[in-house]
């Protein structure tokens, strides 16, 4: 896969997450929407992670790219390990992933402050309201922009 496409990828799952939080979240107000905008983000930044790895194997800084999430966030770490943002952002993919795999609880569901707690394995525990996800949204979006830029700046 080349960068362009991973970045297509992630552009399109960015518009669904969108649609989610514009639409679906703002009349059903379910915490299986939030869950749903969760996994997009997730899928979002994944393949924002393929485009790094994809544009560091054309310039000969990888071999190849690894097929397990965890392992392309410690390769990206390894290759990007001088920026910060794109270190940061690997830590909060694994964050997203791990609260999407934990158990968690549903608050207020219809109303404008449903809430999802996600109990995590440390036992701490992350709430997730309309606001949170939407900052969520809003660095991921960013994020996509930066390794946009990142990859078409370089290339050029």
């Amino acid at each position: 896969m080349n960068p362009e496409d991973a970045l297509q990828l992630a552009i399109q799952e960015l518009k669904r997450a969108d649609h989610s939080i514009a639409v679906s979240l703002k009349y059903t107000r379910t915490v299986d929407v939030i869950k749903s905008i969760i996994e997009r983000l997730i899928n979002t930044i994944a393949h924002c992670l393929d485009a790094l790895l994809a544009h560091a194997k054309t310039q000969k800084k990888v071999s190849e790219i690894p097929p397990l999430p965890r392992v392309k966030v410690d390769v990206v770490k390894k290759v990007y390990a001088e920026d910060r943002t794109i270190v940061d952002f690997c830590e909060f993919f694994l964050v997203l992933r791990r609260i999407d795999k934990a158990k968690f609880e549903r608050a207020q569901e219809y109303r404008r402050h449903v809430t999802m707690t996600a109990h995590m394995d440390g036992g701490e525990s992350i709430e997730i309201t309309i606001d949170i996800i939407s900052d969520y949204f809003e660095r991921s979006k960013e994020f996509l922009n930066y390794v946009s830029k990142l990859v078409h700046g370089a290339s050029e």
